[in-house]
């Protein structure tokens, strides 16, 4: 029977986009014909016409065997490579495609898939095939796992989104199909939602393995003001699932002084209430106002825990004056005093300020030293800077 392969230059000229062959049952083909099985009736019954009859047995053969169909007339007509034109009836493959009418490359794609194959002892080795030979082939159904229809497969790029579909059960095709056309991509996230959540979702299992795209990402989402609102938003919202979260798992809560307080039963209770509420949202649902819910309910319940406790209430008394004579006492020495020596810097506003700054120290100081001595602060003459 002759070989018939459908001419398809365009498709492999490296300057053309890839596309897939055409296809019977899932299986990859880019050839016309096959050789009739030993099991086919070689001959029309009945009426039916010689040309439907052998159309009949070229899809019988096929249906069973796929691209190895092909393969075979490859394997056993191109000569392998390390053998001489003197050494074996066979041709090169480019000699073969020029037969064909079709590329070298497409040749070698059926090569390559046969050569993997035979390496895995699933057919004979080149070497043991002579032209025209009839073999037992495998099912179609295995061709797929060696056959790369895309000569992007053969890339580095190809092999990682080859494996990427493998891991997730789909076939390879379809994934170098998408990677081929981003612009079709691209489309299907722009219309439909699904496909826009399967992208969301790859996008963010990508960005943990990707400092690159991850950095990209975050320069889009600041420089886009709606975006940077909704972030700050669901980051507040997640601050705040966090704090009552760890009022459930460590059985500890802040106060509003920053004291690190064992949580009472009650408000252990309440918390879990609120937390469950918001795990059992369905994922997508806004959870904003129950984060803040949680959040208010919490914190009153930590104050009134704070002043129903009388020693605990001067403990965060102390704690809240601490803390903000460090952040004073950190601004203070954040002024310059050079710039002070500067004539043209220079205000009577400043002056007043820091006087009155020099008073409201100073009593504060009279003060603590009056509770260390145990007796009560005289009241601060007025105008007295001392």
């Amino acid at each position: 029977m002759t070989l018939a392969i459908a001419p398809s230059e365009a498709a492999d000229s490296p300057d053309a986009t890839p596309v897939d062959d055409t296809s019977v049952d899932g299986t990859s083909v880019d050839a016309t014909s096959a050789e009739p099985s030993d099991g086919l009736a070689a001959v029309p019954s009945g009426d039916v016409p010689e040309p439907v009859a052998r159309d009949a047995r070229d899809f019988g053969a096929y249906a069973r065997t796929g691209g190895w169909t092909f393969a075979l007339k490859v394997a056993r007509s191109v000569r392998p490579g390390g053998q001489g034109a003197d050494e074996t009836p066979k041709v090169s493959a480019k000699e073969f495609s020029d037969l064909a009418g079709c590329s070298a490359e497409r040749v070698m794609r059926y090569y390559k898939a046969w050569d993997k194959a035979a390496d895995d002892g699933l057919v004979p080795h080149f070497e043991a095939l002579t032209p025209g030979e009839d073999i037992e082939l495998p099912d179609s159904d295995v061709w797929l796992t060696y056959y790369a229809s895309r000569s992007s497969a053969l890339s580095p790029r190809g092999t990682a989104i080859t494996e990427a579909a493998e891991a997730e059960g789909i076939r390879p095709t379809k994934a170098l199909e998408v990677a081929e056309n981003p612009t079709a991509l691209r489309a299907a996230i722009l219309a439909d939602p699904g496909t826009a959540e399967a992208a969301r979702r790859a996008l963010m299992d990508r960005l943990e393995e990707d400092p690159a795209l991850r950095t990209e990402m975050v320069r889009d989402i600041v420089r886009a003001d709606d975006l940077k609102k909704a972030v700050a938003a669901e980051a507040k919202a997640g601050d705040r699932v966090d704090y009552v979260r760890q009022i459930v798992d460590k059985g500890q809560v802040k106060t509003p002084a920053g004291q690190l307080i064992d949580a009472p039963a009650e408000l252990k209770e309440e918390a879990e209430r609120h937390l469950s509420l918001i795990d059992e949202l369905e994922e997508g649902e806004d959870s904003g106002e129950w984060a803040r819910e949680a959040y208010d309910t919490v914190k009153d319940l930590v104050a009134q825990t704070v002043q129903s406790d009388p020693q605990l209430r001067v403990q965060e008394r102390r704690a809240k004056f601490y803390s903000s004579l460090q952040k004073a006492t950190k601004v203070f020495e954040e002024l310059t005093f050079d710039d002070a020596e500067v004539d043209d810097i220079y205000e009577d506003d400043m002056l007043l300020r820091l006087e009155e700054l020099q008073k409201s120290i100073a009593a504060c100081i009279t003060a603590l030293q009056a509770a260390t001595a145990g007796t009560a602060a005289p009241a601060a003459p007025a105008g007295d800077t001392d």
